[in-house]
């Protein structure tokens, strides 16, 4: 195998990438300025000892705690639980929230092996005990995952004393939230309903 057609391959486990677009990928790095390409190799080489979890929220950070945990001015009684940290950067950029974030890492998924132990259930019962929030947001992905952990989530949280909603129509069943507009994400933000029973 050639080294182009070894960079190809890599490429195509990055995710969207397919075969074609990969080596449209590695065709374009070989005729590119080679000070890129080693800049591009050092940030790569160098993103997981940059960026790490926030240790209160979970979301991607380069900075304990993260810029949004630090905030004082966001309002500290609604928690929006998400599941990947590019939600937390998607919904920060509507411009509806101002409130607190929590990650779980992922969604509930049973035939690929991630229970609630994969996820971080436990650390959001003990930010919900500790911390004085009336609301919490669930903004799940609409899928049939983000939906059962939604479900998760409202059973967790029964016979608590907060409003437990989840982001209302205007995302497209099937899609994920880094890929929603900011006005379709900010128009189901303000339209949330109550998710209790």
């Amino acid at each position: 195998m050639t080294s182009l057609e070894q960079l190809a391959k890599q490429l195509t486990r990055l995710p969207g990438i397919g075969p074609k677009s990969a080596s449209r990928l590695a065709y374009h790095l070989i005729k590119s300025d080679p000070q890129y390409n080693k800049q591009l190799a050092e940030l790569i080489a160098s993103i997981q000892d940059l960026v790490f979890p926030c240790p209160i929220c979970g979301s991607f950070t380069e900075t304990d705690p993260c810029p949004v945990c630090a905030d004082p001015n966001r309002d500290r009684s609604v928690l929006c639980v998400v599941e990947q940290p590019q939600d937390v950067v998607t919904i920060a950029a509507s411009g509806a929230y101002d409130g607190l974030f929590h990650v779980l890492g992922g969604a509930l998924s049973p035939l690929e092996g991630i229970g609630p132990d994969k996820l971080d259930f436990a650390r959001l019962l003990q930010r919900i005990e500790k911390e004085s929030f009336h609301e919490v947001i669930i903004a799940t992905n609409p899928t049939e995952e983000g939906d059962t952990t939604a479900m998760y989530l409202r059973h967790l949280l029964k016979g608590k004393k907060l409003t437990i909603s989840r982001l209302a129509s205007g995302l497209p069943i099937g899609g994920d939230l880094e890929y929603a507009d900011r006005l379709t994400l900010a128009r189901s933000l303000r339209g949330r309903v109550d998710f209790a029973d």
